[in-house]
């Protein structure tokens, strides 16, 4: 990595500067190299000019170096040595003093056809061949012609033009005269690898390696340079794990880059894929021609993504097989095929809209994605990685795509007169990349050692708990015969019974089960939601389930008898009639007031009729704000705020519990983080997501300003008619502070930009883009992994509501049925738990608990901490770690103090088994002294008859 080389590819014959990188171009062909030195060696001046993969005559990249105070000089006053052209003056109002920095760049040449369409060159400065130029090849390559990114070249002078091939020394080889900056490739016919065209590629192969021999020969000893060939390439997958598809990748990555590649870095020949495949249309060499072309190159140069692409490839060539843009594995494939060469990598990125401006995050993620794949493939792979070079400087015509999209780190705006250069937000990011050398570990992101508060809560989260209500044998009070002697089963008797006994707990054997295993967890809290539908299905107390509710009392009776916290939601939506009760969901749901009166009387019963045993209430939990008109918000949080006052006033005293409502809360991050306008994005969809609902309760009791503004601004200029309701002044004071704990559910991050990219991830209501980091871990339903996403968003909570008691309701991720032990989930645990104990170590968050979700994949497929395969609930391996992280209360170090917590006033398990059995004390009491005065009593009788005998 000492020798790392940055650079950024010229993408037309302007004077261009690198913006952030490391050399400059004047149109005349001169570049100035760079100033870092390299110990023992010199300075590298990089030159390249690629070939389409495949295409029909490849140009040669030269790279001179010459040792530091060389008596040999680059620069514009530089006196010329034998055989040099004096590059000409720079154009007018640039600096004659050229830009310098780290690494080196490139200056694209002409087109090629069916290929990468650009000027085959060899430039070599301070020496003969100094801004040679060769004209463009003539040649058709056997497959689909790829993107044009050069200027358009003469067509005489080629081989087999009737022209003689030029030489490095003629006249015409040697002119200077750059093609105009505006004539760009057109698009060419494409051939299937079965026509004819090889003669030219092996015509291609030849003239390389007479430019390297001609260097090796007459330059090296004294320039100390590199010289080698850039190839474009793609990566393909097989659509099926099988032989023959493995075969046809390998194919298909033959024809396109082992066509060039396998002659110059292995044998001197075709690869055998190509010769069984177009026979007698593949041209041979001779013996002499092999051992020539045979190691003709220094270094591997290599173009991925700036030139082939989904598009652009033959589909021949992909012999039907799946393209991909891993350049990772592109870079593995090079190094086992061609023995691990060194790989500059001369052309690199993807495209984004042509809409786009200069605020484009879309090409930050791509080429963040790049380079991190560089990065692994050299450290994890040990590929011999030595450089890598940005396409393209700025954006400009992309071939039949015209300006329909972009590519260039500067920003031109092509309807203007003066076509200024304009930097991106992704110069910022390349600069800043350069100068830390790639992705160094920031402190921020640095797993902490610590533990949490006493009294922390440690929990799990099941949406709705099994509910088994099958009654037990002992309370049917009919009488069987059983009938031993034909069909061998119980015979109901008609008319006859036995008296029926009360309901117990034990008589429910699924408690005992879910109780059992959550116990294997060590968990301190179990949060669940009661089902509103089932306890009161006409919505009112005409008709209540009271076996379900029995259940719900002996489930909350069984936790707290194993020290486990229930922690109990009145209502969370689901996707049929959102669980609301049919007659309630059938007369607009939330939209209706009266479903207001309605909740607050089934909150009123749920606390009469459990609040015995559950002292951690929610309201509602997780409302999504997606589904949710402006009306139907107005209302729930009126429900919640009645519910909330309804409890402190007649059940709080007497219950002592607590009660608040739950929202999901995911974070959202500017795309890109050099735009105000995409931090003002961000903050309006944390508005509209969180505060719309968290303002009023946790605020001011009204809607976030933000929102009213917005929805007025929307209502006046697009003519919409998006109402937000208004409180009054007594409903303002209903809602506000009407919480005794701040609840959130946290699942991802998001990004989000202001700029239009892709109309199916655009939100138009809120002018918002959504963006995907594909950089970032993504489960198997490409939810981002994003764990510092926790922290800022607990910060923010506290920054906006004060320091409020947070607990972390549900955290959780899916996972796939091939994930192999867990390795996703146990990351995801680990890391965002870690995230919290740093909101809560570092930012003095006033953080009080946590919980996963989910309890078990029967309730939540993917998500369960227990598998549930064959009736058989399995831990798995991210279970035994959330507990070994709570028996520890997080992640204490060596230098970590010992936390001595007082003892707590637990719940006395035998003492609530008693509490809630009074007659059954009364009558073992009333037997026990029974017992006793008849033992008295006969001790007295018997001791005074024996004296009455003596």
């Amino acid at each position: 990595m000492d020798y790392w080389k940055w650079g950024r590819t010229m993408s037309s014959d302007e004077f261009l500067f690198n913006y952030c990188s490391m050399r400059v171009c004047r149109r005349d062909g001169f570049c100035q190299g760079s100033t870092k030195e390299i110990p023992g060696e010199g300075k590298m001046v990089l030159f390249a000019a690629l070939p389409a993969a495949g295409g029909s005559h490849p140009s040669a990249l030269a790279a001179a170096r010459r040792p530091t105070g060389a008596s040999t000089a680059v620069g514009p006053h530089a006196a010329p040595r034998r055989g040099q052209i004096r590059p000409s003056s720079l154009p007018v109002g640039s600096s004659e003093k050229p830009f310098r920095g780290k690494g080196a760049g490139q200056q694209r040449g002409c087109p090629l056809r069916g290929g990468h369409r650009r000027r085959s060159e060899v430039r070599v400065p301070g020496g003969a061949g100094a801004g040679v130029r060769g004209g463009p090849c003539r040649g058709t390559p056997p497959h689909g012609a790829v993107e044009a990114g050069g200027d358009r070249g003469d067509p005489e002078g080629q081989p087999g033009s009737g022209s003689p091939p030029r030489t490095p020394g003629s006249s015409a080889f040697l002119s200077s005269h750059p093609a105009p900056s505006h004539r760009r490739a057109r698009p060419q016919r494409q051939l299937s690898p079965r026509e004819p065209g090889g003669k030219d590629a092996d015509g291609s192969s030849e003239a390389h390696a007479k430019v390297w021999h001609l260097y090796n020969d007459h330059f090296r000893p004294t320039q100390r340079g590199k010289v080698s060939i850039a190839l474009s390439s793609h990566w393909i997958k097989p659509q099926h794990m099988t032989e023959k598809n493995i075969k046809e990748c390998q194919k298909s990555l033959d024809f396109v880059l082992g066509w060039f590649a396998k002659p110059v870095f292995i044998d001197g020949d075709y690869p055998e894929s190509m010769r069984s495949n177009l026979s007698s249309l593949l041209p041979e060499f001779s013996e002499a021609e092999k051992k020539y072309i045979k190691g003709t190159a220094d270094f591997f140069a290599l173009s991925f993504g700036a030139t082939l692409s989904f598009q652009l490839l033959d589909s021949h060539m992909k012999f039907q097989q799946l393209e991909s843009i891993s350049l990772r594995q592109l870079l593995y494939w090079i190094s086992s095929e061609y023995n691990n060469p060194q790989i500059f990598i001369v052309e690199n990125s993807w495209f984004v809209s042509g809409s786009t401006k200069r605020d484009d995050a879309k090409y930050i993620y791509y080429l963040k994605k790049f380079i991190m794949e560089t990065l692994k493939a050299i450290r994890y792979d040990g590929i011999n990685v030595f450089g890598y070079t940005v396409w393209s400087l700025l954006d400009g015509f992309e071939w039949h795509r015209g300006y329909s999209i972009r590519r260039g780190l500067f920003y031109v705006d092509f309807q203007s007169h003066d076509k200024k250069l304009m930097p991106k937000s992704s110069v910022l990011f390349y600069q800043k990349l350069i100068e830390k050398n790639g992705f160094p570990p920031l402190p921020e992101n640095q797993p902490v050692e610590g533990i949490f508060p006493c009294g922390f809560a440690w929990g799990i989260v099941d949406n709705y708990i099994q509910v088994d209500t099958t009654p037990t044998q002992f309370l049917d009070s009919n009488v069987y015969v059983w009938d031993v002697h034909q069909t061998k089963k119980l015979i109901k008797v008609d008319g006859v019974f036995t008296s029926k006994r009360k309901r117990h707990c034990v008589d429910f054997a699924a408690i005992r089960l879910q109780i059992s295993l959550l116990q294997e967890m060590h968990v301190t809290h179990f949060h669940f939601s009661l089902k509103w539908s089932l306890i009161l299905p006409l919505g009112n107390l005409s008709l209540i389930n009271h076996t379900l509710v029995h259940y719900y009392q002996c489930f909350a009776s069984e936790l707290l008898r194993v020290n486990i916290t229930p922690v109990v939601a009145l209502w969370q939506p689901m996707a049929e009639n959102q669980e609301l009760p049919v007659s309630l969901a059938k007369y607009g749901a939330w939209e209706n007031a009266e479903t207001v009166q309605a909740f607050v009387e089934y909150a009123k019963f749920c606390f009469t009729s459990l609040g015995d045993h559950v002292k951690f209430w929610i309201t509602m939990n997780e409302p999504s704000v997606k589904n949710l008109t402006y009306t139907a918000g107005h209302n729930l949080l009126k429900a919640h705020a009645k519910a909330w006052h309804l409890y402190d006033k007649e059940f709080r005293r007497s219950q002592k519990g607590k009660i608040s409502i739950a929202l999901q809360a995911d974070w959202v991050e500017p795309a890109c983080p050099f735009s105000r306008n995409d931090q003002e994005v961000a903050d309006r969809i944390l508005e509209f997501d969180i505060g719309w609902l968290a303002e009023p309760i946790f605020g001011n009791g009204d809607y976030p300003q933000v929102m009213r503004a917005w929805l007025h601004r929307r209502n006046s200029v697009d003519l919409y008619n998006f109402h937000l309701p208004y409180f009054s002044e007594d409903e303002k004071k209903l809602i506000q502070g009407s919480f005794d704990f701040f609840a959130l559910s946290h699942y991802t991050t998001t990004l989000v930009g202001w700029e239009k990219e892709d109309a199916v991830k655009y939100d138009h209501y809120l002018e918002v883009q959504m963006i995907n980091d594909i950089t970032w871990l993504h489960s198997p339903s490409r939810a981002a992994v994003v764990p510092w996403g926790l922290r800022k968003l607990l910060k923010w909570v506290k920054s906006k509501y004060g320091d409020v008691p947070v607990y972390v309701t549900a955290n959780g991720i899916d996972d796939g049925r091939n994930m192999v032990h867990d390795k996703l989930r146990v990351y995801y645990i680990q890391n965002y738990i870690n995230e919290a104990l740093k909101a809560y170590t570092l930012d003095n968050v006033n953080l009080q608990g946590y919980f996963v979700y989910s309890f078990n994949d029967k309730t939540a497929p993917k998500y369960g901490l227990y598998s549930y395969v064959a009736n058989r609930y399995e831990p798995k391996p991210s279970l035994k770690h959330y507990r070994e992280i709570i028996d520890n209360n997080g992640f204490p170090g060596p230098e970590t103090p010992e936390l001595l917590c007082p003892e707590e006033i637990a719940l006395c398990p035998e003492c609530h088994f008693f509490q809630t059995r009074k007659s059954l004390l009364a009558f073992i009491s009333f037997i026990f002294v029974a017992f006793i005065v008849t033992i008295f009593f006969i001790t007295y009788y018997s001791k005074r008859v024996k004296r009455r005998y003596k």
